[in-house]
């Protein structure tokens, strides 16, 4: 059985590390593609997970559009099939190269495994361009690992067969909870040492991210409008590491500079993130990732999007969809800080961490 591990960007190797790290640990060979569609940030994960690819395709380029990555991909990914017969495929998500990848696979006649397997939102606009890179991967997989009933329930409404269907959870939580192990444990680095000398934990630490395409130029400026006023607070100190995307970087810096309690700081490494999450009153976010992660730390997130395939979240009263109207994200995060929300008895919707081993133990009964 050869299977071949592939992800390329910072949010698919940490869903993915937790996978690796379970064929490891049962002694299951495997091989490790990176396609590095984001570099930096990637790397972060692979040291901070011990993972050391066996093949790195080193695509990133400054500002490649869509179209240039994706034949990259497509013809660097195929070298790799040529050097060795592999009998599985796992890819992840969303991606470009998730969806790439599996179809170059799909070419070769490799059955491809598709981690975290039908969400949906039915737009092909939003998000962009994961909402159609999913349903391409969904139609290519052999067999489809899915993280709720929902996600289940898409599939099954397409017409894929449900012995295909593997109900697992959402190995994102089980990074977090190594992760949140780790530190626990006395786990450190300069980023969070460096956040606990500049913050003030005795105010409410909102913590914002924002990376998606289709809020570039007006949606990124709603953003940081809401953020001037919600600034204007004298209780909350608002944390922004700022997406590398020249796109989100140029929005950010103009408004929200010099402000005094903004911190505009560089994207953080995985841990650091995780760390400072977990010291947060209220996430603002469009990360999909961080609508999974928060249930398990019981914070609430609001989303800038217009739509989120997460909906389990908002079900769970978890996540808030706001999209990037400033008016929505100022009056709902001030909602959410000054009136009153017990997650006490509520679990992660997503998963309980143990999706890694049921995603090993079907391929280990699988494929032998």
């Amino acid at each position: 059985m050869n299977i071949l591990v592939c992800f390329g960007t910072r949010p698919e190797a940490i869903k993915m590390a937790p996978i690796c790290n379970e064929f490891k640990k049962n002694k299951i060979p495997f091989k490790l593609c990176v396609t590095a569609q984001h570099r930096e940030m990637l790397d972060q994960v692979l040291y901070f997970f011990e993972l050391e690819p066996d093949y790195d395709l080193n695509l990133m380029q400054p500002n490649q559009n869509l179209n240039e990555l994706s034949s990259r991909i497509i013809k660097d990914v195929d070298t790799v099939f040529n050097s060795k017969k592999f009998d599985l495929i796992l890819v992840h998500g969303d991606t470009t190269t998730s969806a790439m990848v599996a179809l170059a696979a799909f070419h070769k006649g490799i059955k491809v495994g598709h981690i975290e397997a039908g969400l949906r939102t039915y737009n092909k606009c939003s998000p962009f361009p994961e909402e159609l890179n999913r349903q391409l991967t969904g139609r290519i997989a052999d067999f489809h690992f899915v993280p709720t009933e929902k996600a289940m329930n898409n599939l099954l409404k397409e017409g894929i067969n449900k012995q295909n269907i593997i109900y697992t959870g959402n190995t994102v939580v089980d990074a977090l909870l190594y992760t949140i192990e780790k530190l626990k444990k006395g786990f450190s680095n300069s980023r969070i040492e460096n956040l606990k000398a500049k913050l003030n934990f005795d105010k409410n630490i909102i913590l914002v991210t924002g990376h998606r395409r289709e809020s570039f130029g007006e949606g990124f400026a709603n953003l940081c409008d809401a953020l001037l006023k919600i600034s204007e607070k004298d209780d909350v100190e608002i944390v922004y590491p700022v997406h590398l995307n020249p796109n989100v970087q140029k929005t950010v810096y103009y408004q929200l500079s010099e402000v005094r309690n903004i911190h505009l700081i560089q994207p953080l490494d995985y841990a650091s993130f995780v760390w400072l999450m977990s010291r947060s009153s209220l996430i603002i976010s469009d990360s999909g990732g961080v609508q999974e992660e928060a249930p398990s730390l019981k914070i609430p997130v609001i989303v800038t999007r217009n739509e989120t395939e997460r909906k389990e979240g908002m079900n769970s009263g978890f996540s808030f969809l706001t999209g990037t109207n400033s008016n929505k994200i100022i009056e709902t995060t001030l909602n959410l800080l000054h009136g009153k929300f017990d997650f006490t008895n509520k679990e992660n919707p997503y998963g309980d961490g143990k999706a890694s081993i049921k995603i090993v133990n079907f391929i280990q009964n699988n494929f032998n």
